[in-house]
């Protein structure tokens, strides 16, 4: 009993030693992470020379685009065919994929054999030999009467410029093995955007943003990546790693100083990597008491096959004993030890190589996605990972503790060069579909000029009938005078106190105006709440908070007592009927103050000036926020006639002749008209540019009929605009997978500002997918490309519709004039043109587009609202005084 515990312990101290000596030999070969990191960053930057346009021609790893832009996301379907050619046999297959909630692929293939002589032959020869292999199969399964889109897996070296462009025949895709592996996984695993081989030869491929792929034109989106990785290493960047049997295999190969990469990672050379170390160290007497054989002498005598079998679970040591007899020898226990550490050591490194560059591909996939942690699935085929008893595991190990910040899934390619193309074709159909289906939806939205003049001229009509006293009444477009009747001339100067009232806040302003050398505006402000009690109290109590507002700032600024004049901006629905007379038709924004409606807002607030008792202000105008903003430019620029507001809400206002303005008496001189154009179209005249989103939005809102062109064009509802054909893409299965969240079913979840941030041009699709993350829409890079589309046609139309409305606008300036050109500046304020990034452009295209016979500038106005005020009351004091003189 002891002797053979003896024995044991004698055994194993043997095979440890021999273990040692082999690892001692071998050291070049066995790599430590740091050596692995090191390789994957190098490898990070091949990819980079492969991407660029200037680098690609002198790069080694070529990243060749596939055109393959986007993986299955489980709702293709239909029936396609197949062609896999890679050797001297050819495979054809049908596939049927059915999107039934199950996920079902069916399949049919048949093996036809290519004679040498066709192989040998011409290409038309091969080609037809094809064609009719083809028609045999589809004469078989009776399916011949049907045209079937098929798609082509061809594993040879190719240089794709589209997807379907190698071959002069009815295809739809052409694509290689590794991507054909990637798109079978990904029909499984919707994270899957990897595809690996290691076989015979090895190739990776992955899925890079357009945006970093310069041969390819475009930067949205996504496209799968052919990296070519076996030539990794062909200009000299792994010399340092390769070692003298690498070189020598390189060496004896059909193609030295190519694909060395490959010839030290696959099936091909494995075996053969095994026996020249085998052989080198029987040289050296290390092995097989210094004795060779023929046969081990012989290239391609130690398979990838043997290495496989040696390295099995249980009989490794007696399977290396049996295939070193077969090569004629007569090793030792010991001989069979070294044998079999030899096959780990390189099949470890083939492991570890693989799985450096892996770790550099998933490296570069987690910073383009910018994710602090990734998620992703690799789809893997070839022989040495499936066959190989160790070669998968150590592969995932490695990866895993290369990339710990990544959660990696390998899934195993069933058919994936056959089924691959298949898929490939299904997902390009799919695609096609899809878009054609989303272009039909966007199509109402996307305006021809011919529509937008059509908009001008309509919108021009309903000028004359907002003007006219006996269309008035009924007209959309009110055009109401505003009792405002100059613009700044540059003479203005005092001090004037300004209020701006619009919402829940409001301010109080001391606007100083000089002109002279010192020509300018001073400006001294303080904000105040309306407490929601007050909003919803007596007229009396508002306007004498108001008051008590403006007595706590003039002592603020050290003026109590003081008396100025006082330009008030109302923003809410009046009927002017001169500048310090205004009707409250209709309290909006949530107020409710009763006694006010119906009621002079001026006489309101002097009445509460006087019941305080302690200063006298002289109420000289009172303004709504658009004229503001016309007066406000205007004080900048003389040439500014018309002010227009596209935020949250829209509206515009010009200087109008009084001899149109027939609601006030007078022929002489301008006035500003406030036109109200929000209700454009609340008579119909526009249901025809209406679309289905547009009704749906509207009929939702406060006001259902009211302010339909606003309702088109502004801030509140550009958002919605989008949620609404983002829900039936959805329900159509266009977008998201065909799943509506609750998220998405919220009305005014997807604000306006996200359409400003989606559009943005320096924002990568991954910061979209983030800003559909945070609305708690769970979406796909392709996902985002429609999400970015739908956002740009909506402000897009917002734009032009705006564009057309001002054309009108500026036309009718110069028609009233009678001049051949109009030189005019529109002073702008609002949320939607001052930080949309596309909106102000368009718009300005179109209406240089729609009235080229006017020369239009736009002025950005700062403070409109409340600066605007004050200038008007200069203005109006201004021309009071030269009145008096």
């Amino acid at each position: 009993m002891i002797a053979s515990h003896l024995l044991a312990y004698f055994f194993t101290e043997l095979n440890h030693d021999q273990v040692q000596k082999v690892d001692q030999y071998l050291y070049h070969m066995r790599l430590s992470d740091e050596t692995l990191l090191e390789i994957a960053k190098r490898f990070r930057k091949e990819m980079e020379k492969g991407l660029g346009a200037t680098t690609h021609p002198t790069a080694s790893v070529k990243m060749l685009p596939t055109f393959v832009r986007s993986t299955p996301d489980g709702t293709e379907h239909g029936e396609f065919l197949a062609l896999d050619l890679g050797g001297t046999n050819f495979r054809v297959l049908w596939v049927k994929v059915t999107d039934n909630g199950l996920q079902k692929v069916e399949m049919e293939n048949q093996i036809y054999a290519i004679p040498e002589d066709i192989m040998r032959g011409s290409g038309t020869q091969l080609f037809d030999h094809i064609a009719e292999c083809l028609a045999n199969f589809m004469d078989k399964l009776q399916i011949k009467d049907k045209k079937l889109p098929l798609g082509f897996t061809f594993s040879f070296p190719c240089l794709q410029t589209k997807l379907d462009e190698d071959f002069d025949i009815d295809i739809v895709a052409v694509v290689n093995d590794t991507v054909g592996t990637m798109m079978t996984c990904g029909y499984d695993d919707q994270n899957c955007e990897i595809g690996l081989i290691v076989g015979t030869g090895s190739n990776a491929c992955y899925m890079e943003e357009m945006r970093h792929i310069d041969m390819v034109e475009g930067d949205e989106g996504r496209m799968c990546i052919n990296m070519e990785w076996g030539a990794f290493g062909d200009d000299g960047v792994l010399d340092d790693i390769r070692t003298e049997f690498d070189q020598e295999i390189d060496m004896g190969s059909l193609n030295p100083g190519k694909q060395l990469f490959e010839k030290m990672i696959s099936g091909m050379y494995m075996g053969e990597l095994v026996r020249l170390i085998l052989v080198k160290m029987a040289k050296e007497e290390l092995l097989f008491g210094g004795k060779l054989s023929p046969e081990l002498l012989a290239t391609g005598h130690f398979e990838t096959k043997d290495v496989s079998d040696i390295e099995g679970e249980k009989d490794g040591i007696q399977k290396a004993r049996e295939i070193l007899v077969r090569l004629g020898l007569d090793p030792t226990q010991e001989d069979c030890v070294a044998t079999h550490r030899v096959c780990q050591i390189v099949s470890t490194r083939s492991a570890s190589l693989c799985a450096a560059t892996l770790a550099a591909v998933l490296r570069r996939i987690k910073e383009n996605k910018g994710e602090e942690r990734l998620r992703s699935t690799i789809g893997v085929d070839g022989s040495v990972y499936k066959k190989h008893p160790h070669f998968a595991k150590r592969l995932h190990k490695t990866v895993r503790r290369l990339v710990p910040d990544c959660d990696i899934r390998f899934l195993r390619s069933e058919d994936g060069s056959g089924k691959g193309a298949a898929m490939v074709t299904a997902v390009a159909y799919r695609l096609v579909d899809q878009h054609r289906a989303r272009q039909k939806t966007l199509e109402p939205l996307k305006l021809s000029r011919e529509q937008l003049l059509e908009v001008k001229r309509r919108m021009k009509v309903e000028m004359e009938r907002g003007l006219s006293k006996e269309t008035h009444t009924i007209a959309p477009v009110k055009m109401l005078p505003t009792y405002v009747c100059a613009t700044p001339d540059g003479t203005e100067k005092g001090d004037f106190l300004a209020l701006d009232l619009g919402g829940t806040n409001f301010r109080v302003l001391l606007v100083r105006v000089r002109n002279g050398k010192r020509r300018g505006v001073e400006m001294h402000n303080k904000i105040y709440s309306i407490p929601r009690e007050v909003m919803h109290g007596t007229g009396d109590e508002l306007f004498d908070h108001i008051v008590q507002c403006i007595a706590d700032f003039l002592e603020y600024m050290g003026m109590k007592g003081v008396s100025l004049p006082l330009g008030f901006t109302f923003s809410f629905p009046c009927q002017q009927n001169s500048l310090d007379e205004s009707i409250l038709l209709k309290w909006t924004k949530g107020f409710k103050a009763s006694g006010c409606e119906g009621e002079d807002v001026v006489t309101l607030l002097k009445e509460a000036i006087h019941r305080r008792e302690e200063f006298d202000l002289d109420v000289v105008a009172v303004v709504n926020d658009t004229v503001g903003t016309m007066m406000t430019c205007g004080y900048e620029d003389p040439h500014c006639e018309v002010g227009l507001i596209v935020g949250t809400g829209s509206n515009a206002c010009y200087m109008e002749e009084m001899r149109n303005v027939e609601l006030v008496e007078g022929e002489e001189g301008r006035m500003c008209v406030n036109m109200e154009w929000g209700a454009f179209g609340d008579n119909g005249c526009l249901d025809d540019f209406r679309t289905e989103f547009d009704a749906a939005v509207d009929e939702l809102s406060l006001n259902a009929g009211k302010q339909r062109f606003e309702k088109m064009i502004s801030g509140m509802y550009l958002g919605e605009i989008v949620r609404n054909i983002l829900i039936d893409f959805t329900k159509h299965g266009l977008l998201f997978r065909g799943r509506i969240s609750e998220r998405l079913k919220t009305r005014g979840i997807f604000e306006t500002k996200f359409l400003s941030q989606i559009e943005s041009d320096c924002l990568a699709l991954l910061q979209v997918r983030a800003i559909l993350h945070h609305l708690g829409l769970e979406s796909t890079c392709d996902d985002s490309i429609i999400v970015k589309e739908v956002c740009t046609v909506v402000a897009r139309r917002a734009a032009q519709l705006c564009g057309a409305g001002m054309a009108a606008v500026v036309d009718k300036i110069r028609e009233n004039r009678g001049l051949d050109t109009l030189k005019v500046t529109v002073g702008v304020d609002g949320t939607l043109y001052k930080l949309h990034p596309h909106f102000a452009k368009v718009m300005h295209e179109t209406v240089k587009d729609l009235a080229p016979k006017c020369d239009v500038s736009f002025l950005e106005s700062e403070d409109g609202s409340g600066k605007g005020a004050a200038l008007i009351t200069a203005v109006a004091c201004r021309i009071r005084e030269a009145g008096q003189r």
